[in-house]
């Protein structure tokens, strides 16, 4: 049987995994995070398989743990934390979660187009900071959606903008029936929502040349991976204002640093990559990691 350890667990994390991790389930050691990554292999030492919410596994980590054999990582995107090569070479397996949260992620998403059309954080702040400012916004009805990656959240997003009065055009990398290309894509969107996996194919595949493409003021929404967005391209054109506005639950480092160039921005909004985070996506996943664990290396 698989030593299993959830390296990094938090307070809302375990109330929900209490719910899930049952009696007749493999055991599971809970360490509740976060872990700096200097910590890694000693709080991992002799267990063979860890279950991965948000810490780091680079090269050098991954060599000093010696007895691991597998990282299930809660999500899709484990690349943004465990070095996938390095972890191959080591004969580490890596395990994703797919699947479980299309409608949640899909769902904040759409509050994020919400918040960047109507300016909503940025008011909030000046409200709560005793200011007054009433700010012009972008009524959705009738203006073009373009949706990045047309899997199982972009396909949600697509269903939930069509009932809002959103035209919806997709691009997706292996082309379905219906999509665009990317440029007629870039041409006529209003919003652009990014759905794409993080791989070594679209890793800045937002970059400066398409995002020239892109409509004066359009909106950029990621709730998908920030490596896809070649962000010192992106800042550079919110500063001009080719890019209107950029709402991303996702960052290069999470959290960011303090001196992450788009914390100084205003016409950003800026969520804690919670877009997965909700009770009834939560539950399927970590029945998902558990079963995985158990199914070993």
């Amino acid at each position: 049987m698989p030593k299993t350890l959830f390296i990094d667990s938090t307070p809302d994390i375990d109330a929900v995994w209490r719910r899930v991790h049952g009696a007749g389930d493999i055991p599971v050691t809970v360490n509740m995070g976060p872990v700096d990554e200097a910590d890694v292999p000693g709080k991992a030492a002799g267990y063979d398989t860890v279950i991965n919410d948000a810490t780091y596994f680079s090269a050098p980590t991954l060599e000093k743990c010696k007895d691991l054999k597998h990282i299930v990582f809660l999500g899709t995107g484990a690349a943004s934390f465990v070095d996938i090569a390095a972890a191959q070479k080591l004969g580490i397996k890596v395990s994703t979660i797919s699947g479980y949260g299309d409608t949640t992620v899909a769902e904040h998403a759409m509050g994020l187009v919400f918040a960047a059309a109507r300016q909503i954080a940025t008011m909030h702040g000046i409200v709560r900071g005793g200011g007054w400012r009433p700010m012009q916004g972008m009524e959705l009805r009738g203006k073009t959606l373009g949706i990045v990656g047309l899997g199982g959240i972009g396909a949600e997003m697509a269903r939930i903008a069509g009932g809002i009065g959103l035209k919806v055009i997709a691009y997706n990398r292996t082309p379905k029936p219906g999509t665009v290309a990317l440029d007629e894509l870039l041409a006529k969107a209003d919003i652009i929502s990014l759905h794409l996996g993080l791989n070594d194919e679209t890793r800045g595949f937002l970059n400066k040349a398409r995002l020239g493409k892109a409509k004066r003021g359009v909106i950029v929404v990621n709730t998908a991976r920030a490596g896809v967005v070649d962000e010192p391209a992106l800042v550079e054109l919110l500063k001009s204002g080719h890019v209107g506005h950029y709402a991303t639950d996702v960052f290069a480092k999470e959290p960011p640093a303090p001196d992450e160039p788009l914390l100084a921005l205003d016409n950003v909004t800026l969520t804690s990559h919670a877009g997965y985070n909700t009770p009834e996506a939560a539950m399927t996943m970590y029945r998902r990691a558990i079963d995985l664990a158990a199914a070993g290396w």
